[in-house]
C-alpha cells in the first residue's frame, strides 16, 4: 500500500520536530513538508499534494483556519484532507475550522498509536477522527450559533427536503459520530452502500466532508444539541 503523505504545520519548532521524530517511525506514513505557519502550509500543500496536513491554529502571518479554508477551497488540492491540531480546551477558532473545511480534529496530547489512526483515518475521508470530541465539538458549535440562521427547536430547515428518508437517517446516525462500518451494521446494509449514500448525502448538502456534514445535521435541526 502507497504510503500516506504527510505535510505538518505549527510555529513551534519543537512540536513539528516531535511530530516529525513520531511519524516518520510508521511505513505507511511519509513527511514531505513542515510549515511554520498558514502562509507556508498552504503553499507547500500546493508544491506537494500531501494526503493529509496537520494542521495548529494558532501561527503568525496566516493562522491555521485562514490556511485550512485556502486548501480546502483549492481544486487542485481535492485529494488532500487538514487535520487540525488543538487541546481540548475548545474555543472559536476550532469551531472556524469546521466551516473552513476541517476534516477532524487530533489532540494534542494524544498518544502515538491515536495519531497514527487518526491521521489514517482523516486520509480515507470516510470517517469523523476521535467521535465523541468532535460530537462535543459540534454541540458546542450549535449552542454558539443560535440565533444566527439555525432553525428553531422542532423546526426543520428546506434543505432536508432533498435528502431521502434513508438518507436522513444515515445523516443522523453520521452525526452521532458513527462510522460506516457502524452505521452498515446498525442498518444491515453493507458499507459500501452506507458509503454511497453518504457521498449523495454530501452532495446534496454541499459538504466537503463529514465534519461538515455534522455541521448540517445540527443546523437544519435534524438533531438537536445535547440529543
Amino acid at each position: 500500500m502507497e504510503a500516506l503523505k504527510l505535510l505538518i504545520a505549527d510555529d513551534q519548532d519543537l512540536v513539528r520536530s516531535g511530530y516529525r521524530a513520531i511519524l516518520s517511525t510508521y511505513p505507511d506514513f511519509q513527511i514531505v513538508g513542515m510549515a511554520k505557519d498558514g502562509e507556508e502550509a498552504v503553499s507547500l500543500a500546493q508544491k506537494t499534494q500531501p494526503d493529509v496536513v496537520l494542521m495548529d491554529v494558532r501561527m503568525p502571518t496566516r493562522n491555521g483556519i485562514e490556511a485550512t479554508r485556502d486548501i480546502a477551497n483549492n481544486p487542485l488540492l481535492a485529494g488532500t484532507h487538514v487535520l487540525v491540531l488543538t487541546t481540548f480546551d475548545i474555543d472559536e477558532y476550532v469551531y472556524d475550522a469546521l466551516e473552513a473545511g476541517a476534516s477532524g480534529f487530533l489532540l494534542k496530547d494524544a498518544d502515538p498509536d491515536e495519531i497514527a489512526e487518526a491521521i489514517r483515518v482523516v486520509g480515507r475521508g470516510d470517517a469523523l477522527i476521535q467521535p465523541s470530541v468532535m460530537r462535543r465539538l459540534i454541540e458546542d458549535f450549535a449552542r454558539v450559533r443560535k440565533g444566527s440562521g439555525v432553525p428553531p427547536s422542532g423546526e426543520r430547515a428546506p434543505e432536508l427536503g432533498q435528502l431521502t428518508d434513508r438518507e436522513q437517517e444515515i445523516l443522523t446516525m453520521v452525526a452521532r459520530g458513527l462510522g460506516n462500518d457502524q452505521i452498515a451494521s446498525e442498518l444491515f446494509i453493507s458499507p459500501a452502500t452506507v458509503k454511497t449514500h453518504v457521498a449523495r448525502i454530501m452532495a446534496k448538502t454541499d459538504s466537503h466532508d463529514r465534519a461538515q456534514l455534522v455541521i448540517f445535521a445540527y443546523e437544519s435541526g435534524l438533531v438537536s444539541p445535547g440529543a
